[in-house]
């Protein structure tokens, strides 16, 4: 069981589960366009077992079945993304109808379970026929998103109880473009500077058309990593900072600061686009909150070759399965941190927060305690920086259900819910039940 209820909370504190759209729905129907997500798993080498989000967890088909999951948990809040391509199958220009409805059925179906619906509008699905024009790395592709924007809230913006443009800026841009871990699979450092600074740019203008119809309560995603040097040496002391610039300053100085750090401008500010520096007052389109997703800490270390000159190492910490060390203190740190320097009093939200495990049904259950520990563990640094007076005002587990974990295939269990994905069939895990009970009114 969960040592904190929801009565060691606020009054007025959210609990909430996340999901993404390409992750679940099942991407081969009801319309939907072709992503490069589609194609980058059916590129050799670059996804598990070449697996893909055709079919996830066919909640495209499942939705009421899944909606029933999220009100027998007691969340207040669930968040979800909406697909890009199953709206506007081509990225730009024509409107599939069904992708609509589907997004319709959706918030009105939370909304009778009295559930609020936090839409996020993009999370990592990008239409291939945007791919094929440059994607992230042509400006142009804030307006295509900004049309987008007016297209999905033009039907369920009235009834959405928060939104926010793009999740994890920094998977988009860097894990996208200069690792090439994920779609579109690049390793271009032009590629990536730019896609850096126009996902922030498509976040100011989605912003600025969802005021423009009216919508309050938006709010911007980050995801953070705990850099800590390997060493005390001067150089492991510049790499950690390096890791931290641009993996954690980047995009909180962008929207909250308007400035870039200038240590990160070293290394890719020769490949900015032009004229780069007066986005900001898009770029900075005032939001009402801050999400903060969270898993770990890495620790660095200096390595030879060009900038960012940088590695990373096996730490000592416990790992989830998916060898991320398990470092709760890094929560609080970043809570702190982003109310001290960036949101200055913004309500800060928890959208993401989960391990993954390797679990197994047993006799009609899944006993997955070490889940349940680190849960606990983490709203423990939420109820701290809370008590600090960090004004923190929910805490949204990832995921609700086993999913597909994008190159790492379906091998990798975030879910509150195991599902077995030959015959989709759902079991609510011991965490699922320990957090029921903990947030039960």
């Amino acid at each position: 069981m969960l040592t904190l209820t929801r009565n060691d909370f606020p009054g007025d504190f959210l609990f909430g589960a996340s999901t993404s759209s390409y992750q679940i729905e099942g991407h081969a129907q009801g319309g939907a366009g072709q992503t490069h997500w589609d194609t980058f798993a059916r590129t050799p080498g670059n996804v598990v077992r070449g697996e893909h989000g055709g079919r996830a967890c066919d909640h495209y088909n499942r939705l009421d079945a899944d909606l029933d999951l999220l009100k027998d948990l007691g969340v207040d809040v669930y968040r979800f993304s909406t697909s890009w391509a199953r709206v506007m199958p081509e990225g730009r220009g024509n409107v599939n109808e069904a992708g609509l409805d589907f997004y319709d059925r959706l918030v009105d179906g939370l909304l009778e379970r009295g559930i609020k619906p936090a839409a996020t509008l993009y999370h990592w699905e990008l239409p291939s026929a945007l791919a094929d024009l440059g994607g992230w790395a042509n400006r142009d592709i804030a307006s295509w998103f900004a049309d987008f924007t007016e297209v999905i809230m033009g039907r369920i913006g009235d009834r959405v109880w928060s939104a926010a443009p793009i999740n994890e800026p920094w998977c988009v841009s860097w894990m996208g473009h200069f690792l090439g871990h994920h779609a579109p699979g690049l390793r271009d450092i032009r590629a990536t500077a730019r896609a850096m600074h126009h996902v922030l740019l498509a976040h100011g203008r989605a912003t600025q058309v969802m005021r423009g119809r009216g919508m309050d309560n938006l709010g911007a995603i980050c995801n953070f990593e705990y850099a800590v040097p390997v060493d005390n040496s001067p150089e492991a002391q510049r790499a950690a900072r390096t890791y931290d610039g641009y993996y954690n300053r980047f995009f909180l100085s962008g929207l909250f600061n308007g400035a870039y750090p200038e240590d990160v401008l070293e290394g890719i500010g020769p490949h900015l686009p032009a004229g780069w520096q007066d986005d900001f007052d898009t770029i900075t389109a005032p939001v009402d909150w801050c999400g903060i997703n969270y898993y770990t800490r890495k620790i660095i270390a200096p390595a030879n070759g060009p900038w960012p000159a940088l590695e990373e190492v096996d730490g000592p910490l416990p790992k989830t399965q998916m060898g991320w060390e398990i470092y709760p203190d890094g929560l609080h740190a970043f809570l702190k941190r982003t109310h001290d320097a960036y949101t200055r009093g913004l309500p800060l939200y928890v959208t993401e927060n989960g391990m993954a495990a390797p679990d197994t049904v047993s006799n009609g259950a899944v006993n997955d305690t070490a889940r349940v520990d680190y849960l606990d563990a983490h709203l423990a640094r939420v109820k701290q920086a809370i008590d600090e007076d960090i004004p923190v005002k929910g805490y949204f587990v990832w995921s609700l259900m086993d999913n597909y974990e994008w190159a790492l295939g379906y091998d990798k269990r975030f879910g509150l819910v195991h599902v077995d994905f030959n015959t989709l069939e759902r079991t609510p895990k011991a965490s699922y039940h320990a957090l029921a009970t903990a947030i039960a009114r």
